[in-house]
């Protein structure tokens, strides 16, 4: 059974206060970990922060991006060994916006993915799909292609514990969500890659999000398919209610 799993991504939002404010007002509030688990991915400005103030607490505090290298002559870059000795666990890799406007490439994230398993942080893997291609008949390629790309020389051990993240990019920011068929298509297409490049098995651990314009009026339909086992929310995880909402859907 693959425990729900709800992440925010607050991307280039909020302040070191506004933050703190954040997980003030959502303490005491999420769902037990065993059968929710939850997530906010935040600017390295604010980790140490949010680390502290969620101590004790449900909450799993992530990086929205990190370096492939661990340490060097990298200006502006995140180290993936400081995140882990800072006490973060897991780092989202490969978002749209990073493919889009900093020209990361399947190569570059494979080099991500590595460096997070590397010093011991859980990769939320994301693949995109543009309106173009949403609409071409080589959409099904691309897909698995970003997928298997990602993965290349990563062990079934390390994969099985992997969160990937489906999130059409015409749909992020845009107030545009996929169907619930759409999204499920999605996920379930990872799912089904993740079978063929290592096991059923392994495919069946490997828990799969949902991302682009969720919110919590639409989250419980995409949440109710088979093969969407969370969501990658945006702006409806930049306010605690609405974060709350979409951390305790089970309870509705």
């Amino acid at each position: 059974m693959r425990i729900p799993f709800i992440a925010g991504n607050w991307k280039m939002n909020l302040s070191v206060d506004e933050a703190v404010q954040f997980l003030q007002d959502i303490k005491g509030k999420l769902p037990d970990p065993k059968v929710t688990e939850t997530c906010i991915a935040a600017s390295p400005l604010f980790l140490e922060s949010m680390l502290k103030e969620s101590k004790g607490s449900a909450l799993i505090v992530a990086a929205e991006n990190c370096f492939y290298e661990d340490e060097g002559a990298y200006t502006g870059e995140t180290s993936p060994k400081a995140l882990h000795e800072m006490g973060v666990s897991h780092v989202i890799i490969g978002h749209s916006e990073r493919r889009k406007y900093f020209n990361e490439t399947d190569d570059i994230i494979n080099k991500k993915v590595h460096a997070a398993f590397r010093n011991e942080l859980t990769p939320i893997v994301c693949c995109d799909e543009t309106m173009s291609r949403r609409e071409s008949t080589n959409r099904i390629s691309w897909v698995v292609s970003q997928v298997t790309n990602a993965l290349k020389a990563i062990t079934a051990e390390q994969a099985q514990t992997m969160i990937i993240a489906y999130e059409p990019s015409w749909a992020i920011g845009s107030g545009k969500t996929a169907s619930t068929s759409e999204a499920e298509e999605g996920c379930y297409l990872i799912r089904q890659t993740i079978a063929d490049l290592y096991s059923d098995e392994i495919a069946n651990q490997v828990r799969v999000l949902y991302g682009g314009s969720v919110n919590d009026e639409n989250a419980d339909e995409i949440l109710a398919q088979r093969d969407i086992d969370g969501v990658l929310a945006g702006g409806a995880s930049l306010k605690p209610d609405s974060f709350l909402k979409l951390a305790n859907f089970l309870q509705k």
